[in-house]
C-alpha cells in the first residue's frame, strides 16, 4: 500500500481528529524535543542550567526536592518498563501479567504521590518565599503547570482504572501505540479505544516534551562529567607575617 493509500485508510478508520492527535502530534512533539535541545545547546549554553535557588531558602528545598526527584525517577523507570518492554517479554522472563500489574499499580501510585507531594512543596516554596518568587519567571510557571497536569493525570488514570475501577491493561493499547511511533507506523485506533484519562495523560505528556527543551528541565539530560577530568583548584592562604607589621589582637585605635 502506498503512503497516500495508508493515509486515506487511517483517516477512514480513526477520523481526522485521531490522525492529528495520535499520528501527527507525536512526531511534532518528538521533533520539537530533539531540535529544541540542539538549538538550546548551540545558542543558549549559559542558560542550560537549573537556575538553583538554594541560596535563597533551604528548609523547604530539603523536603520537596528529594521527594520530587525520587518520585519522578521511579515514574520514569516505570514508564520505560511499561511502554518500551512488550508484555510477551515479561511473560517470557517468568513475570505473570497479574504480578506485573500489582507491582506497577503499587509502585506507580506511591511514586506518583511522592512526585506530586514534592512538586506541591516546591510550588509552595516558590510562591511563599519572597526571593524565590522574585526569581521565578513565566517560563518556570508554565513548566510547573505542564508538570502538574501531566503527573496528576497519570496518577488519576492509575487510580481510576486500577484501584477504583476494574483494571485496565494499557500494555495492550497505549504501549503498542507508543512503540509504533518509532517504527514509523503509528496506529491511532489503539489510542482512540483507550480510557479518557489515559488519552489525556498521553496528550499532556506530548505537550510537556514539546516545551521541555525551552525550560529548566534541560538539566535532566546533562551530567557533570567535566568535573572528573578538570584540574584541581588550588587555594592559598595569605601569610600574615608578609605584611608591614603583624596583626594585633583586640581593637585598634582609629584616631
Amino acid at each position: 500500500m502506498t503512503a497516500h493509500g495508508r493515509a486515506v485508510t487511517l483517516a477512514a478508520e480513526s477520523g481526522t481528529g485521531g490522525i492529528l492527535l495520535w499520528v501527527v502530534l507525536p512526531y511534532l512533539s518528538l521533533a520539537a524535543f530533539v531540535l529544541g535541545h540542539v538549538w538550546r545547546y548551540r545558542y543558549d549554553k549559559f542558560g542550560w542550567t537549573t537556575r538553583s535557588s538554594q541560596l535563597y531558602e533551604r528548609r523547604l528545598l530539603r523536603v520537596g526536592s528529594p521527594l520530587f526527584h525520587f518520585g519522578i525517577l521511579v515514574v520514569a523507570l516505570g514508564h520505560v518498563g511499561g511502554l518500551v518492554v512488550p508484555e510477551s517479554w515479561t511473560e517470557a522472563a517468568g513475570v505473570s501479567e497479574h504480578t506485573y500489574h500489582v507491582l506497577a499499580v503499587v509502585l506507580g501510585t506511591v511514586a506518583g504521590v511522592c512526585t506530586l507531594g514534592g512538586l506541591a512543596v516546591l510550588i509552595y516554596r516558590r510562591r511563599t518565599v519572597g526571593p524565590v518568587f522574585s526569581a521565578t519567571t513565566r517560563n518556570d510557571k508554565a513548566m510547573y503547570l505542564f508538570l502538574t497536569v501531566t503527573i496528576g493525570l497519570g496518577l488519576a488514570a492509575t487510580v481510576a482504572a486500577n484501584i477504583v475501577g476494574g483494571g485496565y491493561n494499557y500494555r495492550e493499547t497505549v504501549s503498542p501505540w507508543f512503540r509504533s511511533i518509532f517504527f514509523l507506523g503509528p496506529d491511532p485506533d489503539l489510542m482512540t479505544g483507550a480510557p479518557v484519562l489515559f488519552r489525556l495523560h498521553a496528550l499532556s505528556a506530548l505537550l510537556l516534551f514539546a516545551v521541555w527543551p525551552f525550560t529548566r528541565l534541560v538539566h535532566m539530560l546533562t551530567a557533570p562529567l567535566g568535573y572528573l577530568t578538570r584540574p584541581y583548584i588550588v587555594y592559598r592562604s595569605r601569610d600574615a607575617r608578609l605584611g608591614t607589621r603583624p596583626p594585633r589582637r583586640g581593637w585598634e585605635r582609629t584616631g
